[in-house]
């Protein structure tokens, strides 16, 4: 793992990627933290991080879009999958490299915050949890970034696909409220929600004996539900695209609050995305 982590990290210094991100970053956090704080006399740091939640919509899909996608296009990619590392090894190498560089930009931002501390009176407290909070929010994003460049194999497709994933998780609170949210929706969606889970174990497993007791199982538990109580289903469809509201769970952060269950929620979301990674790597790699 470590020889793809370093690998990684020397190929966003040794192309363009890395300074593009870095320097698009800087240049609009520093635009920020002269507006929301320098020009105005503010030494309310975590409102500065928290208007920066937008930048994950372009710098996320620059510093992730090479990562299988250049590899795919090149032929490269054989080398890794016949190569004595595991999947998971290479999934996870690439994607540390990634929040190694983003990690680093964001500790660079920290000199605005020791700026204000400097001159001012900054709230520690608040701005020390603040950049916890955006550290993981990023790896969450980031990881949104590696699914979804490897099952790409253009470097702009992947940058569009997921600009546009993460404007849906950024905006995913607003549409939540569009959604209908009585039991008879919420019992249609759970119905989709099965046959998704259920198609993804059968391409991955082509195990049809399997695949056939999943979707009695499901069946069962789903119309057993409805039949006890019709109720649960109530607000079903909210509740799921509640669990990929990573901003939501930022909050707490900038008031310096540090809870346990968003760190949890933060590392079982970027495991679930860095999992299907290597679903989609590995049967790829048997094809």
């Amino acid at each position: 793992m470590f020889a793809i982590y370093k690998r990684e990290l020397k190929a966003y210094f040794q192309t363009p990627i890395g300074f593009i991100f870095m320097g698009l970053f800087l240049l609009i956090t520093g635009i920020f933290f002269s507006a929301w704080n320098i020009m105005p006399g503010n030494s309310f740091f975590s409102n500065f991080l928290g208007s920066l939640l937008f930048i994950f919509l372009f710098g996320v899909p620059i510093l992730t879009m090479r990562l299988f996608s250049e590899e795919r296009k090149q032929k490269t990619d054989q080398l890794l999958l016949t190569s004595p590392i595991s999947i998971p090894a290479i999934v996870t190498g690439k994607f540390l490299a990634a929040f190694t560089v983003y990690g680093f930009t964001i500790i660079i931002t920290f000199l605005y915050a020791l700026l204000i501390a400097f001159f001012g009176d900054l709230m520690w407290g608040e701005t020390i949890g603040s950049y916890i909070g955006f550290l993981f929010l990023g790896a969450g994003y980031i990881s949104i970034g590696v699914l979804i460049s490897a099952g790409t194999e253009n470097q702009l497709t992947a940058a569009l696909v997921t600009f546009f994933s993460l404007l849906i998780v950024l905006f995913i609170e607003p549409i939540t409220m569009l959604v209908p949210s009585d039991p008879f929706a919420g019992i249609i969606s759970a119905g989709l929600l099965a046959a998704l889970i259920i198609l993804f174990i059968f391409l991955n497993t082509k195990n049809k004996p399997i695949t056939l007791i999943v979707i009695i199982i499901s069946a069962i538990v789903i119309a057993g539900l409805w039949i006890l109580n019709k109720e649960i289903y109530e607000g079903f469809i909210r509740k799921f695209l509640g669990w990929f509201s990573l901003n939501k769970r930022y909050q707490p952060f900038t008031m310096g609050i540090i809870k346990i269950d968003a760190l949890v929620y933060y590392s079982s979301f970027c495991a679930l995305f860095l999992f299907l990674t290597v679903r989609i790597i590995e049967k790829r790699r048997w094809n």
